[in-house]
């Protein structure tokens, strides 16, 4: 049974960079066609999809947050990292690692979640 857990800081100051890691269990990061995402909600608010790393190791990510993410993979850990940088508070929220099909627009698989609070 395939398992995500996120894993990070609780805390980042604004202006630092925030930096989470998913660790997968039960399945390999590169295996096709599956690609691993990073989502987000701030609190009282929806969902807001980061950014993808494909099983291959391409990554895209959203336009409103591109200039400010990275998204990269240890295949050795089987983990994958997001990399937001120049947070403000704004950023706060409860920050998700998922895994989806290639192809599809839903998430088959999601880690518990994990709060990032922004603030000095």
């Amino acid at each position: 049974q395939l398992q995500l857990q996120e894993s990070g800081p609780g805390l980042v100051k604004p202006s630092q960079t925030l930096s989470l890691t998913c660790t997968v269990s039960g399945g390999s990061i590169t295996t096709d066609p599956y690609y691993w995402s990073w989502i987000r909600q701030p609190p009282g608010k929806g969902l807001e999809w980061i950014g993808t790393i494909r099983y291959m190791g391409s990554s895209y990510y959203s336009p409103s947050l591109k200039s400010r993410t990275s998204i990269s993979r240890d295949t050795a850990k089987n983990q994958f990292t997001l990399q937001l940088s120049s947070v403000t508070p704004e950023d706060t929220a409860v920050y998700y690692c998922a895994r989806k099909v290639r192809g599809s627009d839903y998430f088959i698989d999601w880690g518990k979640g994990t709060l990032v609070t922004v603030s000095s």
